[in-house]
Order: C-alpha cells, then sequence, then structure tokens
C-alpha cells in the first residue's frame, strides 16, 4: 500500500499514525506467532481470506477493535482486531460476508469484542441477503473474560438460527474447535474440515479421560476423518487448507445469494441429450450391485456432479449437479452400499440435505433403489422409526420442483419415503427394469402362498413357480404406471432429455404449505 503524503506536517502526523495502525493491525499476534501457524501447516486469518475472496474484494471492517477487559493481566496485552478479522467481499463476483479466526491473538479465543464484530457482519449478512462464510481457528471462550465471553457465543448462536433458511451459512474448520465453539458450525448449513489441523469436539480428550477413563487421540476424536465417516458433523473432509478454500467456492457455485433468490445458471445449448451408456448399467440379476454415481454421472452435466458427504452414510448419495446449466440436488440411493437400504445415519443424511435445497430453491432429482428400510435390534432400538420419518417430512413439506427416476427397486414404506406421486412429487418416471411392489417377489410369495407351498410335492419348486408369477404381476413399474404413480416409463438412455423438459416446464412452480407457525419435525 502507497505511503499518503501531504505538504502539513500536523496532518502528514496524523497520516503516519493510521498508516502505522493498519501495520499494526496486519501483523496480528506478531511474527513469531505467526512463522508459529505456518509451521503447522496451516494459514494465517488473512491469508485465507485473501485465498476466499476475488483479488481487491475484501473490505476490512473493525481492523482497530481491541478487548476491554482488565482482570487476569490482559489490562497489559491488547492486539489491534482482537483476533479476528471480519468484512466483506465477492466470490467470482458475488457478495459473501466472511469472518476468519485469528489464532495468533490469544489463540482465536472469543470475547465480548470478538463475538461483537462476528455479530456485526452477520447482521449485516441478513440484511444485505448474502452468505456468511466463517473461517473457524480458535481455542475457545476466552477465559479471562467468563461469562462475557460465553455470552458473545450464545449472540453468535442465536443469529445464526435466524439466518437458517435465510442465507447461506457455510463453516470451514482450520484448526481447534471445541466446548460451546462447535455448536454455531452445527447451526449452519455446510461444515469443512481440514485433515490432521482441524478439531470440532465438545469436550476434548483430557477431559474423556478423567471423565470415561478412555486413551483417544484428539484426531481419533474429532478430527475430519472421524467427523466426516462416523458422525457425519462435517461434510467435506479436505486434503488442506488450500483445497479446502477451492471447496467452499465451487459449493457457492451452485447455491443462490439468499431463499428469496435463484441459484446461478450457466448458458447450455440443448443437444442430442441421449446417452446410450445408461442402458447398459442395471445388471440383469436384481441382487447384484451397480454404483449409482454411474447413473447421476451419465446423466448430469459434464463433470457438474459435486459430492456432500461423500464418506458418511455411504448408502446414499447426496449433492449438486447441473442438468442443462441449471443447478440442482441429487438424492440417490447406493445399490453398492448395503444394497441401498434406508437406515438412521441415511434418512438423516438426506433429509438435511433436502431441506436445504428446498430452504433455497434448489430443485431435487431422487434417482431411487431401494429394497427397504434397515430391519435389526440396533436400528430400531436408536429410532429408525423417528429418524426414517425425517426424510418423509423434509420431502413432504418440500415445494420445490421435485422429479424421481426409478431405476430398480423401489420397495415397502422406502418407495413412499423416496419423493413418491403420493408425498407431493410433481413427476415420476420409471425405467422398465423398476420394481414397484411391497416387498422383494421370493419374500411376498413365501407370505402369500405359505400354506400352498408346505403343502406342494415339491416345496421348492411350487416357491419357484410363486416368485415367477409374483414378479411377473408386481415386479415392474407397469402396475404403477396404471393407476398413474408413474407418470411415464423411460427408457434410460432418454432420461436426460426428459429431466431437462421436466425441470424447464416446472420452472415457475408454485405451491404453498397450509398456514402454520412451523412444522414440527420429528427430531
Amino acid at each position: 500500500m502507497a505511503k499518503r503524503t501531504t505538504k502539513e506536517p500536523a496532518l502528514q502526523q496524523k497520516f503516519d499514525e493510521l498508516e502505522r495502525q493498519n501495520q499494526e493491525a496486519l501483523t496480528g499476534g506478531g511474527e513469531k506467532r505467526i512463522e508459529q501457524q505456518h509451521a503447522k501447516g496451516k494459514l494465517t486469518a488473512r491469508e485465507r481470506i485473501h485465498l476466499l475472496l476475488d483479488e481487491g474484494s475484501f473490505e476490512e471492517l473493525g481492523k482497530f477493535v481491541m478487548h476491554r477487559s482488565k482482570d487476569f493481566g490482559l489490562d497489559k496485552e491488547y492486539y489491534l482486531g482482537d483476533g479476528v478479522v471480519t468484512g466483506y467481499g465477492t466470490i467470482s463476483g458475488r457478495l459473501v460476508y466472511v469472518f476468519s479466526q485469528d489464532f495468533t491473538v490469544f489463540g482465536g479465543s472469543l470475547s465480548e469484542t470478538h463475538a461483537e464484530k462476528i455479530v456485526k457482519i452477520m447482521d449485516l449478512a441478513m440484511k444485505n441477503g448474502a452468505p456468511v462464510i466463517g473461517l473457524n481457528d480458535s481455542g475457545g471462550a476466552r477465559i479471562q473474560e467468563g461469562v462475557v465471553s460465553l455470552g458473545g457465543y450464545a449472540d453468535i448462536f442465536y443469529r445464526n438460527t435466524l439466518a437458517s433458511g435465510v442465507i447461506p451459512q457455510i463453516s470451514a474448520i482450520m484448526g481447534p474447535c471445541a466446548g460451546g465453539a462447535v455448536y454455531s458450525p452445527a447451526i449452519t448449513d455446510f461444515v469443512l474440515m481440514v485433515e490432521n489441523t482441524s478439531f470440532m469436539f465438545v469436550t476434548g480428550p483430557n477431559v474423556v479421560k478423567t471423565v470415561t477413563h478412555e486413551n483417544v487421540t484428539a484426531e481419533e476424536l474429532g478430527g475430519a476423518q472421524t467427523h466426516s465417516s462416523k458422525s457425519g458433523v462435517t461434510h467435506f473432509a479436505c486434503a488442506n487448507e488450500v483445497e479446502c478454500i477451492t471447496y467452499i467456492k465451487k459449493l457457492l457455485s451452485y447455491i443462490p445469494q439468499n431463499c428469496e433468490d435463484s441459484a446461478p445458471r450457466l448458458p447450455y445449448t440443448i443437444a442430442n441429450e441421449k446417452r446410450p451408456a445408461l442402458n447398459d448399467i442395471i445388471p440383469v440379476h436384481p441382487n447384484q450391485p451397480y454404483d449409482m454415481r454411474e447413473v447421476i454421472t451419465g446423466v448430469v452435466d459434464d463433470g457438474s456432479f459435486f459430492e456432500v458427504h461423500k464418506n458418511f452414510a455411504e448408502n446414499i448419495v447426496v449433492g449438486f449437479a447441473r442438468i442443462a446449466g441449471r443447478s440442482i440436488g441429487i438424492v440417490g440411493n447406493q445399490p453398492a452400499s448395503l444394497a441401498g437400504v434406508l437406515d438412521i445415519n441415511s434418512s438423516v443424511k438426506g433429509a438435511r440435505f433436502v431441506r436445504f435445497c428446498d430452504c433455497f430453491n434448489i430443485p431435487l432429482l431422487v434417482f431411487e433403489d431401494v429394497p427397504g428400510f434397515l430391519p435389526g435390534t440396533d436400528q430400531e432400538w436408536h429410532g429408525i422409526i423417528t429418524n426414517g420419518a425425517k426424510l418423509l417430512f423434509a420431502f413432504s413439506e418440500a415445494t420445490v420442483p421435485r422429479v424421481t427416476v426409478i431405476t430398480r427397486k423401489a420397495y415397502g414404506g422406502a418407495y413412499d419415503v423416496m419423493n413418491s406421486k403420493h408425498i407431493g412429487a410433481d413427476m415420476n418416471y420409471a425405467w422398465p427394469t423398476a420394481e414397484i411392489a411391497v416387498m422383494g417377489a421370493k419374500g411376498a410369495s413365501e407370505i402369500i402362498f405359505k400354506k400352498e407351498i408346505s403343502e406342494a410335492a415339491d416345496p421348492e419348486a411350487k416357491l419357484a413357480e410363486k416368485v415367477d408369477d409374483y414378479t411377473l404381476k408386481f415386479a415392474n413399474p407397469y402396475r404403477a404406471a396404471h393407476r398413474g404413480y408413474i407418470d411415464e416409463v423411460i427408457y434410460p438412455d432418454q432420461t436426460r432429455e426428459k429431466l431437462i423438459r421436466a425441470f424447464e416446464m416446472l420452472e415457475n412452480k408454485v405451491a404453498k404449505l397450509p398456514r402454520k407457525k412451523h412444522g414440527n419435525i420429528p427430531l
């Protein structure tokens, strides 16, 4: 930055003082602590913002804010900015608000003034209808401030909640995030973590050891891999901070500025949209697995599928993509994992994603191949009923355009839950390989013809005969099509062109829910 000069000595002194304070603010906790940050493989708060935002677009707010504390020696230690860099800028020309915690200042701990800075940009984001991105790197509440810092967290939580469903909120965890600090990211729409340098937990390894006598490392307890695969707390586990910031930018490219806006649409010229490769994806044997991602990538615009929650509940696939340049949210059963059954984790994963898309006017596309809900005491005792109902509730209340393609199995209650016509789907297609029934042919035959089979001279032959009869009558899409539950049975290679036309037709869909304060989703 060029030094400002004036002919007046008295004014020059004031200009020089502003320059000095600007430079002091830019150094955070000092060069030594910046070196320590780099030695851990971490970027500084300002370096992260520089990578995230368009070149030269960042406007900082609250650069000279300092804490107000006097206790425990804090009256002798002040840093401009007080451990968080806040402001606004653009990503691909679109307005965003950002806060980036500075671990070089008091370990990024949250004080009263630190919280006030974050609250200020959240309020501005709500007033102006733009996303908020939080780059979290903090040791938690500033202990020296006591309840004042706790109050600061609560002020942030409250605004997270008010902003939910109004503006997109994205949290990147780029260092420690412990205790009360974890709840703000948990309320936001998407959480990203960096492998080996970021951690999230309510209580750390030392407290866990004291209370439960478990020996566990910070990485095992709350690292990126743990939360992306076991708990589902994080949606993306990133190899490094640069990849994390790249993911944030890509994520934003699929979502709108706010709940009144539409997602960005890329120019696209419709040509020959047939995809012959789709005709050979479904195996001949109904119990043989295949990868639903092959169906998804075969239908959407080339290279546009951006998977969310990839390592968690792998029996369901969710993510964003584009069809003819239009942003859509995709939910698909995954036959390559647990045969694509719905269980507790996959139901919650799907429901959360569906609700996000509905909040922000992103049409939904469902690929269905589901044999039912996962049976067993573990699932029942941990609430598969309530958790499965979350997915049902999410689809039922969604008012965005909703299209379903049944590729193979659609059995039992899971058929209803996976965006069936009965719960408000706009268009329902089925491939000729679709099987829409209460259950599989063998199981159904064993129940319906139990007596007849047991009394037969050759029970196995009789069962095989009844299975063939049931398959012919029910294990196909035509009974549902006869009743209008399926709008059209289509060849797989037609799928893309049908979807392009369907989403174009549904572009101006208007649907209203009954007047209410809000629904009571089964939690």
